[in-house]
């Protein structure tokens, strides 16, 4: 929930228009990880929709979104997905993203791995969706957890484009001055 927070915090420092849905299992996580309520939420978006909302706009290919990025995405909603049950809002959500071809970024944050979840991240990706793992990375030094958790969202938030900040970058190693 960490990576969600700041993905959020960072698209709102971007004035970039967003929604979020959130589901049961959600709401406890972000509770246990970030030690508040998930209400918080309605701080930094436009519109906020709980899983049973089945018939709110994002369950329809004729809403006007442009992609979607679930953060933090467990294996049961990666199954979800990769088998088409679409039986809450965010299943049915990340659905039309597939059949109306647009982005679909499933942020999964399990290891290890086994054989059926590997298996659902091909179908997921088959299908078009982008695979982007809870991997933060330490080639740009970070100096807190904070900062590892920032530049992993930055990434995914210059992977969608709305982003042009350099920092992230590989730089390249610097040469030893020795």
């Amino acid at each position: 929930m960490p990576y969600a927070f700041y993905f959020l915090k960072e698209l709102q420092n971007l004035k970039v228009p967003f929604e979020v849905i959130i589901t049961e299992a959600g709401k406890l996580v972000w509770k246990h990880e970030l030690e508040t309520d998930w209400q918080i939420l309605k701080n930094f978006t436009s519109q906020l929709y709980e899983e049973h909302e089945i018939s709110a706009p994002p369950a329809s290919g004729s809403a006007p979104y442009k992609g979607m990025v679930i953060i933090p995405c467990s294996m049961g909603t990666l199954s979800a997905i990769a088998s088409g049950s679409a039986r809450n809002l965010l299943q049915r959500a990340a659905d039309v993203m597939l059949k109306e071809r647009k982005p679909l970024i499933l942020v999964i944050r399990e290891t290890p791995l086994n054989l059926i979840h590997l298996q659902n991240m091909l179908t997921c990706t088959q299908a078009g969706a982008v695979i982007f793992p809870a991997m933060p990375a330490f080639y740009h030094q970070p100096n807190s957890l904070e900062a590892l958790i920032l530049h992993f969202v930055k990434r995914i938030i210059q992977f969608l484009g709305f982003n042009e900040d350099t920092s992230i970058f590989w730089q390249g190693l610097k040469p030893n001055k020795n």
